[in-house]
């Protein structure tokens, strides 16, 4: 069942926006499910280190087959809620 391309079909969404008069309105983005591996991997990456460089992304992106912005997201995604926690 994980074994998806991470991608989500939400355009029923976009479709109501669409309809209402709203197609000026860029479309967004599907939400990406990640899954239980790709967030196990992120997780203990984060552990080590806030802050990811450019070619450290780059590895973690070709490694778990998510596009480099996905990972800068979710890393700052993440040093948010750690903000919010404390």
């Amino acid at each position: 069942a994980d074994e998806s391309s991470g991608y989500e079909s939400e355009n029923a969404g976009g479709e109501r926006a669409a309809a209402e008069g709203g197609t000026r309105e860029r479309q967004r983005r599907a939400r990406t499910a990640f899954t239980s591996e790709q967030v196990c991997r992120l997780e203990k990456t984060f552990q080590r280190q806030k802050y990811l460089g450019a070619s450290e992304r780059r590895k973690l992106a070709a490694a778990l087959q998510l596009s480099e912005i996905q990972i800068k997201t979710w890393f700052q995604n993440r040093r948010m809620k750690l903000k919010r926690q404390i």
